[in-house]
């Protein structure tokens, strides 16, 4: 009970990234045995990492944006950003902090850490645009053909790459980087390390060995 006789509220940011295999659990109890005078709100990125009986003991409420109100949110968004380079005196082209906007919306201290790393020289210009460009997994493709794992490492070692973006590439590309057979048994790769993602201690380490993996077991076209 709170000093003032009303109900406590327990908020646990990113549940998502909660042990799914003891912590997780071990809530249910506490959920329970506090209910009478206890609310508890989880917040999350990806909902469907939290277990169902959490699931089931709580009321889920999604924040994502549909039609017109996801452009206009955009269009805020891209106003703060330009409004935030210009009090630093931070000279910029339009069109590439549009094209970063773009790229991470609505993910708003991704757009802003960017920023920080473009523009250590003083400008964010066009010369950036081929460092925002969309992960091209054909590159990683060729190396796992020809099963280079010194290549594999290097190649996401020296890239900036969120690692659920290129399982997501990947398994967009299966029908045309590999053979049929294959496809089955790389879709259960790829979900099992997208899986762990949420949880290991070095993300980079994880996408290697997803990849290595793939290397190994799939026969490419």
């Amino acid at each position: 009970m709170s000093l003032s006789g009303g109900r406590k509220v327990i908020i646990i940011d990113e549940a998502d990234y909660l042990n799914p295999n003891s912590t997780q659990p071990a809530l249910r109890n506490a959920i329970e045995e506090f209910a009478s005078n206890c609310s508890f709100i989880f917040t999350c990125n990806y909902k469907n990492r939290i277990i169902e009986p959490l699931h089931s003991r709580c009321a889920v409420i999604d924040f994502s944006l549909k039609g017109t109100e996801k452009a206009q949110m955009a269009k805020d968004f891209f106003g703060r950003i330009k409004q935030i380079l210009q009090s630093e005196s931070v000279s910029f082209d339009d069109k590439v902090v549009a094209e970063l906007v773009k790229k991470h919306f609505p993910d708003f201290r991704r757009v802003i850490n960017e920023l920080q790393r473009y523009s250590q020289f003083g400008k964010v210009d066009a010369g950036v645009l081929a460092q925002i460009a969309n992960v091209s997994i054909s590159e990683i493709v060729k190396h796992m053909k020809e099963k280079d794992f010194g290549a594999i490492r290097k190649w996401v070692a020296s890239g900036d790459f969120d690692a659920n973006v290129v399982f997501r590439q990947i398994y967009d590309a299966l029908y045309d980087v590999l053979k049929p057979q294959s496809i089955p048994q790389a879709v259960l790769i790829i979900a099992d390390y997208q899986y762990k993602q949420a949880f290991v201690a070095d993300g980079e380490i994880n996408l290697v060995a997803c990849l290595v993996e793939l290397m190994g077991n799939c026969e490419f076209a």
